[in-house]
C-alpha cells in the first residue's frame, strides 16, 4: 500500500460499483458523474496497491483482491450508518442488498414467504434469491447466505442446523395407493439417475420394489407437477407436497427419511446488521431447535 490515506468516499464508490456492476449504474445510485466514479475508483486502487475490479465488456467484475475486501467495506458502511444514526438519535434503519442461495423448491415454498415478511419489516433492504443446484462460494461472496441439506465444509463459514425437513410419499387424490413391499402395476416419479443414491430414492425402491420409475428429474417442482398430473407416486418434501393441489399423502406404514437443512454464511459477515436481522427472522420462523443469538457468531 502507498502512504496515501484511504478515503471513506472512495470505499463508498467501490461498494456502489460492486453492487451495480457498471460505472453508469453506480453513478446513478450515488448521484455522481461517471467520470468521477472512475476517478475515485482509480484513486482507491492506487491507495491499496491492487486492482479491485476486472474491466470486462459486460461491466466490472470483482478481482480476488476485491472480493477479499468486500465484506470489510460493507462493515465500514454499517459502522458509518451507525455513526450517523447515533448522532441523529434515530432508530436503526437497515439498508443494502443480501444475496441468498438455496434449492429451487425450498426457495419457493419455504423461504419466499419468510422473506416477504422480512421485507415488509425492512423496506430499505433488497433480497436476491438464487435457486440453483450449483453450490455458490461463500468465501468469494457469490452469495451472502446459503441453505443446504448437508453441513458446510468450507473454512471460515459459520453454520447451524436450521430445521429437520419431513418427507412423505404422495399420489394424485384419485389414484389407488400401492401396497408396501409390492408396487406392481404402479409407476413412480423420482430423482434422475445421477441422484439415485439419495435416502428417499433408496427408501421408495425398498418399499415399492415392483413399481416402475416412469419419470425422473432433479427438480422437485417438476416431480410434484408430474405426480399431480397422475404420472406416478413421488416422495416429496412435505412443504412442497402438502401445498401442491391434487396430491394426498400415502401411508405405507413407514415414513421416508427426512433431511436436515443447514444455513451458512462467511465469518466476515457476522456483524453485518442486515444479515443478522434476516437470520433472526428466518430462525424464528423455521428453526425448531433455535439456539441463542450468540450461536450466530
Amino acid at each position: 500500500m502507498t502512504d496515501r490515506v484511504m478515503e471513506w468516499s472512495d470505499v463508498r464508490v467501490f461498494l456502489a460499483i460492486a453492487r451495480n456492476g457498471t460505472l453508469g449504474a453506480a453513478a446513478r445510485q450515488t448521484g455522481q458523474t461517471q467520470p468521477t466514479m472512475g476517478r475515485r475508483l482509480r484513486a482507491l486502487e492506487e491507495t491499496v496497491g491492487h486492482a479491485l475490479f476486472q474491466r470486462t465488456r459486460d461491466g466490472f467484475v470483482l478481482t480476488d483482491e476485491g472480493a477479499a475486501v468486500l465484506a470489510h467495506a460493507e462493515r465500514m458502511e454499517e459502522e458509518a450508518l451507525g455513526f450517523t444514526r447515533a448522532l441523529a438519535g434515530k432508530d436503526a434503519h437497515l439498508t443494502g442488498l443480501l444475496r441468498v442461495s438455496s434449492s429451487d423448491w425450498f426457495g419457493v415454498h419455504v423461504l419466499t414467504p419468510v422473506f416477504a415478511r422480512f421485507l415488509a419489516q425492512h423496506r430499505g433492504i433488497s433480497l436476491e434469491l438464487v435457486t440453483d443446484s450449483r453450490r455458490y462460494n461463500l468465501a468469494r461472496r457469490e452469495t451472502d447466505l446459503a441453505f443446504r441439506i448437508t453441513p458446510f465444509e468450507e473454512a471460515d463459514v459459520i453454520q447451524r442446523k436450521l430445521m429437520h425437513m419431513e418427507y412423505a410419499l404422495y399420489g394424485r387424490i384419485d389414484l389407488v395407493a400401492p401396497r408396501a413391499g409390492d408396487g406392481e402395476g404402479h409407476t413412480l416419479v423420482s430423482m434422475d439417475s445421477a441422484f439415485g443414491t439419495l435416502p428417499d430414492v433408496e427408501w421408495v425402491r425398498r418399499m415399492l420394489p415392483k413399481a416402475r420409475i416412469a419419470f425422473g428429474s432433479n427438480n422437485r417442482g417438476a416431480q410434484a407437477r408430474m405426480c399431480a398430473e397422475g404420472g406416478g407416486f413421488a416422495v416429496l418434501p412435505c412443504p412442497l407436497g402438502d401445498t401442491t393441489p391434487g396430491l394426498r399423502r400415502i401411508d405405507l406404514g413407514e415414513a421416508p427419511p427426512g433431511r436436515d437443512v443447514w444455513l451458512g454464511y462467511h465469518r466476515d459477515l457476522r456483524r453485518v446488521a442486515r444479515l443478522r436481522a434476516l437470520l433472526d427472522v428466518t430462525i424464528e420462523a423455521l428453526g425448531k431447535e433455535a439456539l441463542g443469538k450468540e450461536a450466530l457468531g
